[in-house]
């Protein structure tokens, strides 16, 4: 194919989304009875901001971190030195649940979706935008409802006590990670957003100090460091595919994953104490646990044989410091030895499974209500326990909830990987017959796959992949490449 003949043909990207989604079983579009209930929420959301029973803490000095495109804000942090050496910390999470009632035509939409599916191309948002980007939003500079988790933490990671309660609070400035992860990282100097807002530098600093204290606890215990490489589709205003744009760990990702760890165990602790059912976010002992010792004995370590996360998270720690380029691949091995997290009900009294990869008995879903339907289950089933009503859910109903949750959890991996695809093949599409340098990422009798390093695609090869094996670096070279299906064909160079 010519390249000219290759521009004439645009395949439009937004149909393939929009088909996609509906072929896995989701809706794309927001029913008229929704939209209705839009209209009424401006109002409702201004009755709530006078309750007496909420804590006033908007001149906290709250902040949010997220991607700089993000505009679904569903947290807030803050934390604060006490005269001990503790730490206070805050997390403040959106009360979505004050503007979407239970049983509304917005959550019945919620339910049905269960999450919010961000394709690159498009967002597939599981609540309408006038919702999920502004009035159930922490929007910067607006005062909002909010559920607080208040932590105290010690200087070795413990978090000694919790508090959960509601609260009237504003985002004083809105970070995203790349910039704030850039300067944590020392890779640039203070950003200005940030000297912009009195006393801000030194709150996230404290911030940081905590997440790490935090972080340092976890591992300790036995949780789970991966790096996969997560790459999204950039596209520009005529939705051509500019690039495939890979999502970098740093100091701001690693402080808000430590935050949010922090406030689910805490909910979900929070919610056994009160004697209630909760929906616990769980990673099971993993049954492939002999195919991860055989992983390791690949690269020349050894690994128990009974699964043991302390031992797994020291190998993969290990294997990180003495083969940074070939740890994504080592951890994409792992992630699907461990199998994926499912939403399951623990019942009062009952002992959960718990959640292996973080080392942590108690978890559950609470912190991103605007984007997981899960989440604004566990919000409204927190808000009853507060106010010392019965749950509003009963267990068979929230068994039928986990299982949608997962189910359609795994129906938007798979949409977000077949657009990642489509848009790879359209971003090589002009380099056929390139070669480039490669990684070997499976081999089964289904075909053998690699992954080319720059931009980071994978493809099959089709011809010369005998006796390759995984995590071997070869040469590939382009032979085919087909958008509208996602296919990318190579052969070894």
């Amino acid at each position: 194919m010519s390249k000219q003949s290759a521009h004439h043909h645009q395949p439009d990207l937004y149909a393939i989304a929009r088909q996609t989604m509906i072929d896995a079983g989701f809706e794309p579009d927001f029913n008229h009875a929704v939209q209705e209930e839009v209209e009424g929420a401006s109002a409702k959301s201004r009755d709530l901001a006078s309750d007496p029973t909420i804590k006033e803490l908007h001149e906290l000095l709250w902040s949010s971190i997220d991607d700089a495109k993000s505009r679904d804000l569903d947290q807030v942090e803050y934390a604060e030195a006490l005269p001990s050496g503790d730490v206070r910390l805050l997390v403040g999470i959106a009360d979505v649940d004050a503007v979407v009632s239970k049983k509304s035509a917005i959550d019945k939409r919620a339910e049905q979706n269960c999450t919010s599916v961000y394709t690159g191309v498009m967002t597939f948002a599981m609540l309408p935008e006038e919702l999920s980007t502004d009035l159930t939003s922490l929007v910067a500079n607006e005062d909002r409802r909010a559920i607080v988790t208040e932590m105290i933490v010690s200087s070795d990671g413990t978090v000694k006590t919790t508090a959960i309660y509601h609260a009237i609070l504003k985002n004083h400035a809105k970070l995203s990670y790349e910039i704030i992860g850039a300067w944590l990282d020392g890779k640039s100097p203070v950003p200005d957003v940030v000297k912009s807002v009195s006393g801000l530098e030194e709150q996230i600093k404290l911030q940081r100090h905590v997440a790490q204290d935090l972080g340092e606890f976890r591992k300790e215990h036995g949780a789970i460091e991966l790096g996969t490489i997560q790459s999204t589709p950039v596209v520009d205003d005529s939705g051509r595919v500019v690039e495939l744009a890979v999502t970098e760990q740093n100091a701001a990702r690693d402080l808000i994953a430590n935050f949010m760890i922090g406030a689910n165990v805490a909910m979900a602790k929070f919610l056994e104490a009160k004697g209630g059912p909760s929906l616990r976010r769980i990673v099971r002992t993993p049954r492939y646990w002999p195919r991860i010792v055989e992983i390791a004995l690949e690269v020349g370590e050894q690994l128990p044989a009974t699964p043991d996360s302390r031992a797994l998270a020291d190998f993969l720690a290990r294997r990180k410091a003495a083969d940074p380029i070939h740890f994504p691949d080592l951890s994409l091995a792992v992630v699907k030895s461990l199998g994926p997290g499912e939403y399951e009900v623990q019942m009062p009294g009952e002992q959960g499974e718990g959640h292996f990869g973080l080392a942590v008995e108690d978890y559950t879903h609470s912190t991103a209500p605007n984007r997981r339907y899960a989440d604004l289950v566990t919000q409204r089933l927190v808000k009853a326990a507060l106010a010392n009503q019965p749950p509003p859910y009963d267990g068979n109903e929230l068994k039928e909830i986990g299982k949608r949750c997962t189910e359609r959890e795994d129906a938007a991996r798979k949409v977000q990987r077949k657009m990642r695809k489509v848009a790879a093949a359209l971003l090589l599409r002009n380099q056929i017959g390139q070669q480039f340098d490669a990684i070997v990422t499976g081999v089964s009798e289904k075909g053998t796959y690699a992954r080319i390093i720059k931009p980071p695609v994978d493809g099959r090869v089709m011809r010369g992949e005998q006796g390759l094996r995984v995590g071997e670096k070869t040469r590939v070279r382009l032979l085919s490449t087909d958008p509208e299906r996602g296919f990318i064909d190579f052969d070894r160079a």
